[in-house]
This record gives C-alpha cells, sequence and structure tokens, in this order.
C-alpha cells in the first residue's frame, strides 16, 4: 500500500471523525417547530387543574418555544376531546385517563407531557340538601353535578359509586362547569352532590355548603381512593401529530415544564399576579387556600410514571366493562422523551 493511499485513508478517517464532532450536538438541538400555530382545547382553563397551563401561557414561555397558541376553553373535558376528535384542536391539555379510554375505541392519542401528578378533584354532598347523608350508597337516585359528562370529574364520582354498587346509570350527572356555575348549581339545590376541582371545591367546603366524601386534591388522598400515584393533567394528542411534529410537541413540553420550574418556587403574591382576576371567583384569600391544598399535586418535571398509568388503568377498569385491561397497550398512551429533554434544558 503506497503512503499517498494511507494518507488519503487516514484523511477520510479524520474527515469523517470531525463530522461526527460537529454533528452530535445538532443531533441533540431542538428545531424549528413544524407548527409554530397551535390551537390548544381545554375543559376549564381557571381551574387549579390546569395551572400550569395558565403559568406558562401568561408568563410567555410558549412565545419563548416559538409557538403561537390559541387556547379554546370548553366546560369539561370530555368537550376538548371531542374538538381534538373534531379536527378543531391540535392538542388537548386534559386527563391523562381520556388517552386510555380512546385506545379502548380504537383512536391512539398519546400524553407528551405531564402538568398534574394527583386528580385534584374531591366529591361533596351538600349539606343542605343531603343533611342526614351517611354514605356513597345515599347518592342512589340523585343529582351529581361534574364539569362536564365523561369528564375526569365524572370518573371519579363513577369510581367512587362503583365501590359501593351504584352504577352509573342509577344516577343524574349534571355538567356544571368549574367556575361560578358549579357553585351557583349547588348552592340553589339544582344538584345534590359534586365532584369537582379547586378552587370551587375548597370554596363550598370553607362554606360549608359541602361535605366532603372523597378527596384527590393530595398525594395522600389520591393514594386512599386509586392505591397508588394517579396521573392527571397532561397535554395529549394523536400519536399521529406526535410523529410528525416532534419539534412542536418539544417547545410545547419545554413551555410547560418551564412553567412547572416557576411554580416550584413561586409564592402567593407570585400565583395571585400572574392568573386573570377571574379566576379568583371574588376571593383572594380563599383562592389562596385552595392553591395551597393542591400545590404538591402539581407535576414536578413533565414525567409521567409508569406505575401513575398502572394505576389510571386499573381505576378505569374497574368501573367501566368497555376498558379490557389486558387489551390496553399503556407504553402507546404516553411519551416522557420530550419533557425527560425539557427537564434537562430547566433543570427541574
Amino acid at each position: 500500500m503506497t503512503r499517498t493511499t494511507l494518507n488519503r485513508r487516514r484523511f477520510a478517517l479524520l474527515a469523517a471523525a470531525g463530522a461526527a464532532v460537529v454533528a452530535a450536538p445538532s443531533l441533540r438541538a431542538q428545531g424549528k417547530p413544524e407548527k409554530s400555530k397551535v390551537s390548544i382545547a381545554v375543559g376549564g382553563k381557571a381551574a387549579f387543574y390546569y395551572l400550569p397551563l395558565t403559568i406558562s401561557e401568561q408568563l410567555g414561555y410558549f412565545k419563548s418555544e416559538g409557538l403561537d397558541v390559541e387556547i379554546s376553553d370548553f366546560a369539561g373535558g370530555a368537550k376538548s376531546l371531542q374538538a381534538l376528535i373534531g379536527g378543531s384542536a391540535d392538542v388537548v391539555s386534559g386527563a391523562y385517563e381520556h388517552t386510555i379510554n380512546m385506545q379502548s375505541k380504537n383512536q391512539m392519542i398519546q400524553s407528551i407531557v405531564l402538568m398534574g401528578r394527583a386528580p385534584q378533584i374531591a366529591m361533596g354532598v351538600s349539606t343542605k340538601a343531603m343533611p342526614q347523608f351517611k354514605g356513597p350508597a345515599d347518592l342512589r337516585g340523585k343529582r351529581i353535578g361534574v364539569s362536564a359528562p365523561g369528564s375526569s370529574t365524572n370518573m371519579v364520582a363513577n369510581l367512587v359509586l362503583s365501590r359501593v354498587g351504584v352504577k352509573a346509570t342509577e344516577v343524574s350527572f349534571v355538567g356544571v362547569g368549574t367556575s361560578a356555575g358549579a357553585l351557583a348549581a349547588l348552592r340553589s339545590g339544582q344538584i345534590d352532590a359534586m365532584s369537582n376541582t379547586d378552587p370551587v371545591m375548597t370554596m363550598l367546603e370553607q362554606k360549608g355548603d359541602v361535605r366532603i366524601i372523597s378527596d384527590t386534591r393530595t398525594l395522600k388522598g389520591t393514594q386512599e381512593v386509586f392505591g397508588g400515584p394517579m396521573p392527571a393533567a397532561c397535554f395529549y394528542t394523536h400519536t399521529e401529530f406526535v410523529r410528525n411534529n416532534p419539534n412542536t410537541c418539544q417547545a410545547l413540553a419545554n413551555a410547560i415544564v418551564h412553567g412547572l420550574k416557576w411554580l416550584q418556587t413561586a409564592g402567593p403574591s407570585d400565583i395571585i399576579k400572574t392568573v386573570p382576576e377571574s379566576y379568583l371567583l371574588g376571593d383572594r384569600a380563599l383562592y389562596l387556600a385552595s392553591f395551597n391544598k393542591v400545590r404538591e399535586a402539581i407535576a414536578l418535571d413533565g414525567l409521567l410514571p409508569e406505575d401513575g398509568a398502572k394505576t389510571a388503568l386499573k381505576a378505569l377498569a374497574s368501573f367501566d366493562p368497555s376498558i379490557k385491561a389486558d387489551k390496553i397497550d399503556l407504553a402507546r398512551t404516553y411519551t416522557n422523551d420530550f419533557a425527560r429533554h425539557a427537564k434537562e434544558k430547566y433543570k427541574a
């Protein structure tokens, strides 16, 4: 072999090595979002359940990731899911368990970043309508308020009722939203009990309007109700959207994880200054009392725990005969890839 051939081979190897060094950072770097204008559907944005979404929006974290987001607020999670399925929304800020529900109907949607590590849903009975309440079995034949039929608040009510042998068909579920309308529905006697989120439930509880019978606003309470960690609010979308728009999904996850990082050190006055005035429902003190009650339920880094996905499937299958646990592929209901990169970026 000639010296010229050796030199050429050595040069080719060095060039290849140099190219690899140059290419490595670009593999890790995030590309420009494929879709910069993103429509997000949410069911009851004023609830603490969706606080990370509001924080990331109000502090401009979506814009800093190159996204122009349009957020449409619906009465409940079931309505925002319909917007995704109907094609009027790209992404939903909603409950993780919808990914399992939809897979049971052969529609594949996937969580891309977690916002809540507990459902933050409390169920209470009206002290006025049911002063002699003894247990959940007393709810048979009653009217139960939920954010919207088929939403996460409905799921928790179904779970509580199923454990005492009451079927969903033996009660009437009434959609009341998650804000002032929900307060009015219970106080005016339109419903006998309610499964809802904060700040509504804390406001009713502190005024003596409801007696809480099931509570997932804390990690301990969630463990007692579900028997394990229960993932809650997340960003979910069609798996096809994830596949076709990885940079957009990464930007969305970055914005949420940035918001989660901010929330870890935010004080009460920071929250008050950041959320819209209408979210306070006319009572700042009670709003902050609600925030303190649910604070630990907010996710820390956007990652969805594997055992949390298993808890969700077990809970849904326990009262919904259409969900066959052995037919659900949980690995296809979520990905932690985007949250992992976002966590690294923001040291969440």
